[in-house]
């Protein structure tokens, strides 16, 4: 498994029309199945009008959790090839709906194939693809008197401080890269009066 995973920047739009069929697409990064299915919902109420509102979703860095709709059309017309562009941009924690609206004229299960990959595909290349690191996280205790030695830690270290409570015995939550976290506990352990929680 690679701690490296590509994922979207920010949502996205496509848009692809054949035989007087409108398809508009959109890519959107989610971090869990849970947000990419309230996500869906919020589309299919939004396009209530649309004949049919397709997706397919990837969660995770080892991408083995997905799942994808036809929303009516028939079977593998739709979500499947929505999937497999995700698939084809090596994407994860991501989720394309293709929203379309029917233009009168049968496109045939090879024309829908093609829409809804298309569609797909548009909205993927109109996003930014960022490169991202898992992150993992480090709780750990220290001696007020440490936070001196700690905070040229967190900063030698460029580490993202993600809780802090500060008392006679102090406690700080952590982030870093997954790949650093072992080397890192080493550093903190070696520090006077630390102590890692998790």
């Amino acid at each position: 498994m690679s701690d490296y995973f590509k994922t979207l920047a920010a949502t996205s739009e496509g848009i692809y029309k054949e035989k007087m069929s409108k398809f508009i697409s959109f890519a959107i990064p989610v971090n869990s199945a849970t947000e990419a299915k309230e996500i869906i919902k919020q589309y299919q109420k939004r396009f209530y009008d649309a004949r049919h509102v397709c997706w397919a979703y990837m969660i995770g860095t080892d991408r083995t959790e997905f799942l994808s709709s036809d929303n009516g059309e028939p079977s593998g017309t739709a979500g499947r090839p929505i999937l497999g562009q995700i698939n084809s941009f090596g994407l994860t924690n991501v989720l394309i709906i293709v929203v379309r609206y029917f233009g009168g004229i049968l496109l045939g299960t090879s024309g829908l194939i093609i829409a809804y990959r298309e569609a797909a595909a548009d909205a993927i290349n109109n996003a930014t693809i960022l490169e991202c690191h898992e992150q993992g996280h480090i709780i750990f205790t220290f001696p007020y008197l440490g936070m001196n030695d700690v905070m040229k830690l967190i900063k030698r270290e460029n580490l993202k401080v993600i809780d802090q409570k500060f008392d006679n015995l102090c406690e700080m939550t952590i982030q870093a890269n997954l790949d650093d976290i072992a080397a890192l506990k080493k550093k903190i352990s070696d520090l006077d009066g630390t102590s890692i929680l998790e």
